[in-house]
């Protein structure tokens, strides 16, 4: 077993137990306090699910048994008095004795505990059990051991004087003890040598040093500015070694807040094997992006959380071997972790190759435990469904295991991610697996950007991982390179249309894109997609110093955080893929390749005429097209965006209520519910704009059609092939008046 690995169990289990002391007498003076019982409950399962990973099975059952306790008060079954709290005190001395014998002679000991879990489970079972009044007694040759049972035997003395409970034998005088007040250990007394081989310094401590040496860089720098005039080579001298030191000093500070994921990445590979043993399957794992550097509190902040993930995945989405070759897959499962820099964020994916989650099962279970009501279930999305599984206690286990079955780990994820302003979020396939997404926003980090200028001149900086290419027009091409398509601006680069998004309009500043006479486009990525972003002018690239924005800016979705130039200015980060959602570049019809002939104009007047169609899915098979000049701009809605007017659905867009209509309804009799986002098609005629919504839009195509099938489905002019597949052609003004009569009124008026 490695040195390393239990010398880490040990400094977090004796911090860990320091904490829950102080936890539970808060707890016994509030019993009905939620959030301190969960914190409770989160770190006895902590310590329980790690020692079973290293094989203490001592420790293990001592703290399952109190997981168990703990867990029926999480859940309202029990309500926490002093004579459990007496119990699990006990626990937690029990716990600290064992750790000190692991820690001295590498083996739990020989020490019998089997009162304690007797009477812990009694408790658990809801009888009125004597209280143990101390840990028992550790062997003579634990000499480091600590002395719990003075200390429990204090915290017993209340009840043990109203129960009549006679205490255990001690193991020496506490009376005697209480004269002299030799022996008595204080919490920090009773860590263990393990926790004083490292040292611990508050992250407020280091965020303290790392703005004042800002500062000091920033004096610095204008020292060596006033130092380019002078001609005395000793304060030369000394101006050159001030800048020395002070780089070397802000390159130390730095580094003590970065650290590779790897070092928490480390420990996954023998969890998974031990879980797979236990669980008698076959996992392997595979990481990429061991070197992406996390701010120290992130680092904190994250361990437990992907902890959980991992072993989620290994104990409900990997299935068993014999499983898995019925399904035709190798008896070997795949975990895979995946972490990288994107956007001014840090991404992190956790991914298995299992079974997946079934949305139908999600809904039964959040409506047996009284979660969301039938009606709430049958509207949801797939995709909202997958999201219960963050709910406090909720667990689609049949049963209660050592591994899982609480429902801790997902909640535990949330929460801490939530903590330091992240999100995450699931994607789970039935048959092929689920993959859970993170995303942290930079609280430190020393990041490469380009530095780039709006019309206000003010500076932002872009991350130079979201940077594919600059391009530069001018004169001519500059006035006549940016084409149009239904209002909206592209750019045909090398062939392929790129959306453009003018820097100033995105933060809704005039005057955008008046400078007709010289472009600046800034080629991007975000999330897989490519647009273009308009800048009034692109200075230098530099290394940034990433920090974070204050609580009163963070709800703001176009920037990741500042940085701190070297004049003292502050400057902006841009949030790449938050800019694109902002400005509602939909992915999927950016990038393609058009044939011959101008994309934002159409000849419908013969069946055999050069069309330009914007392709799209509806329901889960249907393909359809839509004439590109029926459509006036292409939209995503979030589903919290969109509201109820009598028995239509409506969104506010551009200052009016335009209506939905879900093709999805009209030609495939389900609404379309599988995204958090609704992409929509927007239709104009008479004035007037309606909604249609799609389940993706997949190209736009400009072919010669030929309408081989006509069709008497309501809603459909015939079927066509484009692409090699078969095409329905959508009728978008009988679908439209079929759906809401009032939207073509003005136009049959």
């Amino acid at each position: 077993m490695s040195e390393d690995l239990v010398k880490e169990f040990l400094i977090e289990s004796y911090e860990n137990l320091d904490r829950l002391d102080k936890e539970l007498v808060d707890l016994e003076k509030d019993p009905r306090n939620a959030d301190t019982l969960a914190s409770v409950f989160r770190t006895i399962h902590t310590i329980k699910g790690t020692c079973g990973f290293l094989a203490f099975n001592k420790l293990e059952a001592i703290s399952h048994v109190g997981e168990s306790l703990l867990s029926k008060m999480r859940d309202g079954e029990l309500l926490l008095n002093a004579e459990i709290t007496t119990g699990l005190l006990a626990m937690v001395d029990a716990i600290r004795q064992i750790l000190a014998q692991v820690e001295q002679t590498g083996v739990e000991g020989d020490g019998d505990y089997g009162a304690l879990v007797a009477e812990l489970k009694r408790l658990n079972e809801g009888g009125l059990a004597k209280p143990p009044t101390s840990a028992p007694r550790a062997p003579a040759d634990a000499t480091a051991a600590p002395a719990a049972v003075a200390s429990s035997a204090d915290a017993a003395a209340p009840v043990a004087a109203t129960a009549d409970a006679e205490p255990a034998a001690p193991a020496h005088d506490a009376s005697d003890e209480r004269r002299t007040g030799e022996d008595r250990r204080t919490g920090d007394d009773r860590r263990g040598a393990a926790a004083d081989s490292s040292l611990r310094i508050d992250v407020v401590l280091l965020d303290k040093l790392m703005n004042l040496v800002g500062e000091l860089v920033l004096a610095r720098n204008q020292i060596l500015q006033f130092t380019a005039t002078q001609t005395d080579n000793s304060f030369v001298g000394a101006t050159q070694r001030l800048n020395l030191v002070t780089s070397e000093l802000q390159e130390g500070v730095m580094k003590t807040r970065m650290q590779p994921i790897g070092n928490v990445w480390s420990k996954f590979p023998r969890i998974v094997r031990d879980l797979a043993v236990l669980c008698q399957k076959q996992v392997r794992i595979e990481m990429e992006g061991k070197e992406t550097e996390l701010d120290k509190t992130i680092i904190e902040a994250i361990k437990d959380p992907l902890t959980h993930v991992v072993r989620n995945s290994v104990d409900h989405g990997v299935e068993s071997p014999e499983a898995r070759m019925l399904r035709g897959k190798p008896a070997e499962g795949l975990i895979r972790l995946r972490a990288f820099h994107e956007g001014g964020q840090i991404n992190i994916e956790i991914s298995d190759d299992g079974a997946g989650i079934d949305p139908a099962r999600l809904r039964t279970k959040a409506t047996q435990r009284g979660l969301i009501s039938a009606d709430q279930a049958s509207r949801m999305s797939d995709h909202e469904v997958l999201r219960l599984v963050f709910l406090p206690g909720f667990s689609t286990a049949e049963k209660i295991s050592n591994i899982s079955g609480r429902g801790v780990g997902m909640d535990v994820v949330k929460t801490n991610i939530e903590k330091i302003g992240g999100q995450v979020d699931i994607q789970s396939k039935m048959g092929e697996g689920t993959t859970l997404k993170i995303k942290i926003p930079l609280t430190l980090a020393i990041i490469p950007a380009l530095m780039v200028a709006g019309g206000d001149g003010e500076r932002y900086a872009i991350p130079q991982v979201s940077l594919l290419e600059l391009v530069r027009l001018e004169g001519t091409q500059a006035r006549a390179g940016i084409e149009r398509i239904q209002g909206a601006p592209f750019y045909r680069l090398r062939g392929n249309l790129l959306p453009l998004v003018h820097l100033d309009e995105a933060f809704h500043r005039p005057g955008a894109g008046t400078n007709a006479d010289v472009v600046n486009i800034v080629v991007l990525k975000a999330d897989d997609r490519q647009f273009g972003l308009v800048v009034d002018a692109i200075h230098d690239t530099e290394e940034i110093v990433v920090k974070p924005l204050g609580k009163q800016l963070k709800g703001i979705e176009s920037f990741a955080g500042a940085t701190i130039m070297g004049d003292g200015r502050v400057a902006l980060i841009l949030d790449v893929l938050g800019i694109a959602q902002r400005a509602r570049v939909v992915a999927e019809v950016r990038d393609r390749r058009l044939n011959d002939g101008d994309a934002s104009e159409v000849r419908d007047d013969a069946a055999h005429d050069l069309q330009t169609l914007l392709v799209c899915r509806v329901g889960e098979k249907d393909r359809m097209a839509i004439p590109l000049n029926l459509v006036a701009r292409l939209e995503e809605f979030a589903v919290s965006a969109i509201e109820r007017s009598g028995d239509q659905d409506v969104v506010q867009y551009r200052g009016e209520i335009m209506p939905l209509v879900d093709l999805g309804m009209v030609f495939a009799g389900r609404p379309t519910n599988d995204a958090d986002m609704r992409q929509v098609v927007v239709y104009a005629d008479g004035g007037r704009s309606v909604g249609l919504v799609v389940s993706q839009i997949l190209d736009i195509v400009s072919e010669r059609i030929d309408v081989q099938r006509r069709v008497s489905r309501p809603g459909v002019v015939g079927s066509v092939v484009l692409q090699q597949r078969v095409t329905d052609l959508v009728d978008v003004a009988a679908v439209v008046a079929a759906a809401d009569p009032a939207a073509v009124a003005p136009a049959a008026a």
